[in-house]
Parts: structure tokens; sequence; C-alpha cells
């Protein structure tokens, strides 16, 4: 087993929870990555349009819980890349616990999390960047981590049963299905250009 949580970070997927006023949420996100090892530090995108995103804004707490393999597609639907704004998520959820913080994490199908405090923002005009301080890790197993080509080559459900193709962002995960894709192609996550894609099938 990993001594650090941060060693299970590969560009996938996560659930970022977080609580405010009494209400706790949470949603998935897909760009997570350690910035300096001393002290500590990492960084991550949110989307805006979700509740969520706009909890870490408010109180600059939160966690991020490293989702594994065999994470399964109704744990992804229940939190999704877009959370409801004003839904508490964790209502009637047995399968999480909470942190020193205060802030649930996901203990079903995840094997690390990681808690964090906000010191830093940049408005990426959909998203926000956030740059944050680790304040407690825990490994919680063994398991592989889940990256987004993985969910989609196994997890997502599939229109039909032939082979697709498609351009994976090397960057942030993002798939691009399509046989070609355009020149001009940027990606809406990370806005890294098509040098940083690269062919993928989608079986």
């Amino acid at each position: 087993m990993k001594a650090s949580a941060l060693e299970n970070i590969e560009y996938g997927m996560f659930v970022l929870t977080a609580n405010d006023n009494g209400r706790d949420n949470g949603c998935i996100i897909n760009v997570v990555a350690q910035v300096t090892d001393t002290p500590k530090r990492l960084v991550f995108t949110v989307n805006k349009n979700n509740f969520t995103h706009d909890m870490v804004a408010n109180t600059g707490k939160f966690n991020i819980t490293i989702l594994a393999q065999n994470t399964n597609l109704e744990l992804i639907k229940r939190f999704g890349f877009q959370s409801g704004r004003g839904i508490d998520k964790f209502e009637n959820y047995a399968e999480a616990k909470r942190a020193e913080n205060g802030i649930y994490y996901i203990t079903e199908t995840s094997n690390a999390y990681i808690s964090g405090t906000v010191f830093s923002k940049q408005d990426l005009g959909t998203h926000t960047l956030f740059l944050a301080d680790v304040v407690d890790e825990k490994v919680l197993s063994d398991s592989e981590s889940l990256t987004y080509e993985y969910y989609h080559r196994h997890i997502k459900p599939q229109k039909d049963e032939g082979v697709k193709h498609g351009w994976v962002c090397k960057v942030c995960g993002y798939v691009y299905e399509g046989e070609d894709i355009p020149a001009d192609f940027i990606c809406p996550w990370c806005k890294h250009g098509v040098a940083d894609f690269e062919k993928i099938e989608i079986k």
C-alpha cells in the first residue's frame, strides 16, 4: 500500500466534497495534481456551474476522494460532473465518513482521500482553479486509481457494440469522440490544443 494518498493521483475521476452552513455536497472533478512536496500542495479545477464549487469558494475547505477502478456507475451518476445547487448529496448516504475537518469523504470504491485548505484561486472562465495546502490525507486501499480513460472504456454505458475511435487529452483525460479531431480543437477542460491529444479506441 502506498505511503501517501498523493501517490494515488493520476489524471482521472475524483469526488470533491465540501460543507457550508451545515449543508454537504459533492461533485465529480477530473483535474487534480500535486504541485509541491514540501509543503504538500495541490491544484484542482472545478466547473462554476455547481453548488460544490460555491462551497469551496466560500469556505476554502474541501476533501478530494480518489476513486478506484472498481467504482460503480451508480456512484458516478449520484455525484455527476455538475452537482445540483442546494442538493445535499450525502443525505441517507451510508458509504461515507467525516474527516477530521468535518467534511464527508467517500469510502465505497475509493483508494484515498485528501483534505485541504485553499490559499489561492484563479478564474478560468467556466472553471475556477484552486491552489491548496494538504492538511490531512489517508490511504484507504491499494486499488488502482480510476482514470477517465478507464471509465470511458469499462464503466460508461456504450451506445452500441462496435468499436469507436476517439482522442484523449494527455493533460486532463478529456475524451473527444470521433475518427478525426479538428486541427483547431481546444480541450474544453484544460484548454490545451490537439498536440496534447492521442488517438484511442473506445470499445
